[in-house]
């Protein structure tokens, strides 16, 4: 799998509340989910994210809540992969399950500054900075995890093995 797109950069910490606020967890529809991706951190962000966009962040991505919500926005407002140095947990395994590409790379984040191009190669992990040139290595996707986010989700991989 690889990804191409401009880098929107944020710090740490970045939490579930913020990814998408409560006040908006009376839908599951992702196009309105993603109306308001990150807008109580950043009120341009829908309108500067383009289809296939990249988000780079710091350590604790995604804490807070367990809520599925937060990956689905990020995906629908258009973002293919997340960069961070460090994501919670849940919101790792939720990310996985909702079929956004996520990927834990420090010196990667360092390196990446807002508005640069990114590309990813997501089955070798490397992760190049086009702006700069510089490339950075993370861990490559195992295969059942390329399947789950190439699939557009666990769930939709598992319809897809029961359809057959």
């Amino acid at each position: 799998m690889k990804f191409e797109g401009k880098a929107h950069r944020y710090g740490r910490d970045i939490d579930t509340d913020v990814i998408i606020p409560a006040r908006y967890l009376n839908t599951s529809d992702p196009d309105e989910l993603a109306k308001h991706c990150l807008e109580d951190l950043d009120t341009e962000f829908v309108h500067q994210v383009q289809p296939g966009d990249i988000l780079v962040a710091e350590e604790n991505f995604g804490c807070g809540s367990s809520r599925e919500h937060a990956p689905i926005a990020i995906k629908a407002a258009g973002i293919d992969v997340v960069i961070a140095k460090s994501f919670s947990r849940i919101f790792y395994r939720n990310a996985i399950n909702t079929g956004l590409a996520i990927m834990e790379c420090p010196e990667a984040v360092d390196g990446i500054h807002q508005g640069d191009k990114v590309s990813v190669d997501a089955d070798t992990g490397t992760i190049t900075d086009e702006t700069t040139g510089k490339s950075y290595q993370a861990a490559p996707f195992p295969p059942f995890i390329r399947e789950i986010i190439e699939e557009g989700g666990l769930v939709n991989r598992w319809k897809k093995r029961l359809s057959v």
